[in-house]
């Protein structure tokens, strides 16, 4: 089943089903339903939730473009990234996979949904780059989980876009800042349940800036799969139900590329991952304090 968090013209935002164009608001289906990802993951009510929507009258499915799309996760308890994760981002940066997975945290604050437009200072950075990524929501809490177990708490996958200022970057010496300004993750437009993507080591992903396409993969060249990261990232730390993990990005990325591909004002960058979705972001540059 498909997920998203949606908002009416009445700007209430609610937890739906949707599929090929509609949407169905799960509060409209039954009112004890509840109206955000992490209520649905905290009660375990998947199940229930999945069997109402199979049997649900079609006349209350509405058009899916009624509704403006929202972050499909709102108030995640951990959103944690890996870097170069992919063995062709590595060699365009000239370097070998890092033999120890490279770990960084992403804020709450970054978050943005499918079709917002998000505004960075143009004083502040001038190299703001594009990462698609499949990210993944576990469903319950994981510490020390072995690797034959690590999908078994997996909620549901979706698109992320890991922008990155690439001057902040690599000036900080470290990533979670230059990442993670206001708007920085878009994620979304939906979740897709764990039941419908049984092998996450099989999926096409691709991003496409100003109708160029710019990155194209498949999660099978990760150098370390998501079960692998999950296992990794649970060993001493508990990562609670609800934890995003945005698994890394693919080569062809601007930074690394001659001549170099940055996000400017006016800018579209749609990324995808298939069996999931497209993901887009508007993108404007303001002045700035300078």
């Amino acid at each position: 089943m498909k997920l998203a968090q949606l908002v009416d013209a009445d700007n209430r935002s609610r937890l739906a089903a949707v599929r090929d164009g509609e949407a169905l608001i799960l509060q409209d289906l039954d009112a004890g339903f509840p109206s955000r990802l992490e209520a649905l993951i905290a009660d375990s009510s998947l199940a229930d939730v999945q069997a109402a929507v199979m049997q649900a009258d079609p006349r209350l499915w509405s058009p899916l473009a009624r509704f403006r799309t929202a972050p499909p996760i709102q108030s995640p308890p951990k959103i944690v990234a890996i870097g170069v994760n992919y063995v062709d981002h590595a060699t365009e940066q000239g370097a070998n996979p890092p033999e120890i997975p490279i770990v960084f945290a992403l804020w709450q604050s970054s978050l943005s949904g499918d079709g917002d437009t998000i505004t960075w200072d143009g004083s502040l950075t001038k190299q703001v780059d594009f990462e698609v990524e499949l990210g993944v929501i576990l469903g319950r809490d994981a510490r020390d989980v072995s690797v034959d177990e690590a999908l078994t708490y997996v909620f549901g996958y979706t698109v992320i876009n890991d922008l990155s200022a690439r001057d902040l970057q690599f000036r900080d010496q470290q990533w979670s800042r230059s990442k993670s300004l206001d708007g920085f993750t878009p994620i979304g437009p939906v979740v897709v349940t764990a039941d419908e993507i049984p092998d996450p080591q099989s999926l096409d992903l691709w991003c496409v800036v100003d109708g160029l396409p710019l990155q194209r993969a498949n999660t099978r060249e990760m150098h370390r799969g998501v079960a692998t990261l999950i296992s990794y990232l649970s060993r001493g730390m508990t990562l609670e139900a609800g934890t995003v993990i945005s698994t890394g990005t693919p080569g062809g990325v601007g930074y690394f590329r001659d001549p170099q591909v940055f996000l400017v004002d006016g800018s579209t960058v749609t990324v995808g991952v298939a069996g999931i979705g497209e993901l887009t972001t508007h993108c404007r540059v303001t002045p700035g304090l300078d």
